[in-house]
Formats: C-alpha cells, structure tokens, sequence
C-alpha cells in the first residue's frame, strides 16, 4: 500500500474506533453479507466511500461482523484513486465525510 493509503486507513479506523467502538483495522474492500442485509444496508455511495459506508451501517445496525487479514501484494499498474493526488483526496474525503457523518447522526 502506499503511505497516504497506509496513513489514510489507520486515520479512518482510529476514528471509527473512537466514535462508533468499532474493531476494523483495514478499509479493505472484500466483503461477504447475506442479500438481505445488504439490502437493510441501504446503500448510497457508489464511488470512494462505499467501503466505509458498509462498514458504518453494519455497525449502526449492530450486524454482526468479523475482520479475516488478507495480504496485499504490490499493484501492476497505476491505481485511479492512490495513484493521483486527486484520487487520494476525493477518497479521503468521501470516507472522512461518511465517518463525520454517521458520527453526529
């Protein structure tokens, strides 16, 4: 991962940590959910935030979850989001804002 990814995933779990007592320690985008609670989810965003966004909700709705570790190997190729200054910023924000967002809901 690169810095601002390493940097930018500790930033967003210590704070879910802090204000929903959440035990993430990746925003990495594997998931596995039954449908239906998928569905309960109600998802929204389609673009950066979408990870944060399942993660926030399954917490707001007290779903069960367990993290598994998986390794992450070096990419092939320049990443759309990590990869650019204006993709590591639109991402930060989106998953900071979602974090803020269900913080004072």
């Amino acid at each position: 991962m690169t810095p601002q990814q390493v940097f930018g995933n500790k930033l967003a779990t210590f704070l879910m940590r802090v204000f929903f007592g959440a035990k993430f320690t990746d925003l990495g985008p594997f998931r596995a959910i039954r449908y239906d609670k998928l569905l309960q989810l109600n998802m929204e965003d389609k673009t950066y935030g979408w990870t944060v966004e399942m993660q926030l909700k399954a917490l707001k709705q007290k779903l069960a979850y367990i993290e598994v570790p998986v390794r992450y190997k070096k990419r092939i190729g320049v990443s759309k989001v990590s990869g650019t200054v204006k993709g590591t910023i639109f991402a930060g924000m989106k998953i900071l804002g979602w974090i803020f967002k269900y913080s004072f809901k």
